[in-house]
């Protein structure tokens, strides 16, 4: 249900449950839970990528699994599988980058719209599917989508749960690039490869500034921009790449 696989620093993530468009059961959610603590901890991680197999990339959750009178009910569902899974991508100090390969609906659109980068493939589409089964918006869509996007185009997104194309995404400020079909596996590739060579604790202070800004007043956050600064600036990257500047040549981070 998720594949792992540690390469050049990456940890790549796969949903990997094609038959049900990698709907979440509850062992699948508590799969990537843990994953996403070995990535955490694991030093070798330098960046994380998050995508999916065949054609879908999330359905959100099997409404089988939910519907079924000997499983988790809703509150569980909400509570134990897709809320630690959002606050465990948010507290990973590394960029997490995920990449739509195809539909993302329901809590799948929520999980990847809360990663640090979205990149998508031409052919991916968005859809706020809960409406469609009088639900809410869970996964902490309703935090991020207005953020993204403005409250006016979220409510609209939310209530009709009409379907948003990857080209329209980007337009709309939902999600970073989109690549077409053809290249979307090797573009992808190249992003995350990239911020896994470049300084790891410089972009992980980066995140906690950004999670703080969305409850921060000004001078909060110009305080602690200040103690963010200091700490990169005992880095060895920072050293590393100061010199690398003086000495006109590229710099070989360390993630240290």
């Amino acid at each position: 249900m998720i594949k792992y696989e540690l390469i050049d620093g990456v940890g790549k993530i796969t949903l990997n449950r094609p038959e049900k468009y990698h709907s979440f059961v509850r062992e699948m959610a508590l799969k990537l839970q843990n994953t996403l603590d070995k990535c955490n901890v694991d030093k070798q991680v330098r960046a994380i990528l998050i995508t999916a197999t065949g054609k879908a990339f999330c359905a959100g959750q099997d409404l089988g699994e939910a519907t079924d009178p000997n499983g988790p009910d809703l509150t569980q569902i909400v509570q134990e599988h897709y809320n630690p899974i959002i606050r465990k991508i948010r507290d990973i100090e590394k960029p997490v980058v995920v990449a739509v390969n195809g539909v993302a609906a329901g809590a799948g659109a929520s999980i990847a719209l809360c990663c640090d980068i979205v990149v998508a493939a031409e052919s991916a589409s968005f859809i706020q599917a809960f409406s469609k089964i009088g639900l809410i918006p869970d996964s902490a869509g309703t935090f991020f989508l207005p953020r993204l996007v403005g409250m006016q185009k979220a409510t609209a997104l939310m209530m009709t749960a009409e379907a948003v194309s990857a080209k329209d995404a980007v337009d709309m400020g939902m999600i970073y690039k989109v690549f077409s079909d053809e290249n979307f596996e090797d573009e992808s590739w190249k992003l995350v490869s990239k911020l896994a060579k470049m300084p790891t604790k410089g972009l992980g202070l980066t995140k906690r500034l950004l999670n703080a800004s969305f409850s921060n007043n000004l001078e909060q956050q110009l305080e602690l921009e200040n103690q963010c600064q200091t700490i990169a600036g005992n880095t060895e990257d920072f050293k590393e790449g100061v010199k690398a500047f003086l000495e006109k040549r590229k710099a070989n981070f360390k993630g240290e």
